[in-house]
């Protein structure tokens, strides 16, 4: 597959360098550090890694090709960039789905995402909430630990009965289909509701540990803990960006007001039941 693929991109590059009048033989420090991140992850992580990478970048490479194609298809170089967005919409895309079962399944990879992502963002809103209220770090540590455990249940629980209840719809319609004689396009392959469920309740876990594991090892404030979790939410964000072609700054930005729109209202909560109710540990 790479085979194929790199003279489909060399031949791109050299298009795209004669079309701009430039030359470039060399990458960037910011762009070689993210291929280096890229390759050292394939390296590691084997084929499967790097069926995930390639159909990320399709994503990302169709978005941006499509925008060009608005830009350009009224114009005399229109024709000329047609040829370069065939390649990459046809030929490259029936490259990398050649290997078909071999990729890596999208609906684990949303499994993993918004487990982890959820669990951040709840356990980072508790422990922000908890240090608001409480003046004690080993009674927010067990109110933040038992809140993860009881949300890992949940998300793991809901996960589960969304996929039963998607599977009993797809084979339901297969059913009917079958019944009817009609042929057509196939559906989607039937969810896996006990894999789901067990890949979101683990990420959960995994995201909540972010911010407890600075009270853990013995933050008195939830400065650390923010600080932490703001990484973690910088890291998933340019994830989950290059898997759905989205442009970083945009999810970067959601994920973050999410997560300073979480972290403030239950800080003000927590302060509140200290304050107004009375409610605190010393």
């Amino acid at each position: 597959m790479l085979d194929e693929l790199v003279p489909i991109e060399t031949r791109h590059a050299a298009f795209w360098q004669e079309f701009f009048g430039t030359e470039v033989n060399r990458l960037d420090g910011w762009r070689r550090l993210k291929l280096g991140v890229i390759a050292l992850l394939c390296r590691v992580l084997g084929d499967r890694a790097i069926h995930l990478v390639l159909e990320a970048i399709e994503i990302y490479g169709v978005r941006k090709y499509l925008a060009l194609w608005d830009s350009y298809r009224g114009d005399r170089l229109g024709e000329a960039v047609r040829a370069v967005l065939v390649d990459e919409l046809q030929h490259e895309d029936r490259v990398v789905s050649a290997a078909k079962g071999r990729q890596v399944d999208p609906n684990s990879v949303r499994s993993v995402f918004l487990g982890f992502n959820d669990g951040l963002v709840e356990i980072l809103g508790a422990v922000s909430g908890f240090f608001a209220a409480f003046a004690d770090a080993r009674s927010i540590l067990v109110a933040s630990s038992t809140v993860a455990v009881a949300g890992a249940f949940s998300m793991g629980a809901g996960a589960w009965v969304a996929g039963s209840s998607e599977g009993e719809m797809t084979r339901l319609e297969r059913d009917r289909r079958r019944f009817l004689g009609e042929g057509g396009q196939d559906l989607a392959s039937e969810p896996a509701p006990l894999r789901d469920a067990v890949l979101v309740a683990v990420s959960y876990l995994l995201g909540a540990l972010v911010p407890v594991l600075p009270v853990l090892l013995g933050a008195r404030t939830v400065v650390a803990s923010i600080v932490v979790g703001a990484v973690a939410t910088a890291a998933v964000s340019a994830i989950l960006a290059f898997l759905s072609g989205m442009r970083l700054g945009r999810r970067l930005l959601i994920n973050c007001a999410i997560l300073a729109a979480a972290v403030a209202v239950t800080y003000v909560i927590g302060l509140l039941a200290k304050t107004v109710f009375g409610i605190a540990v010393v």
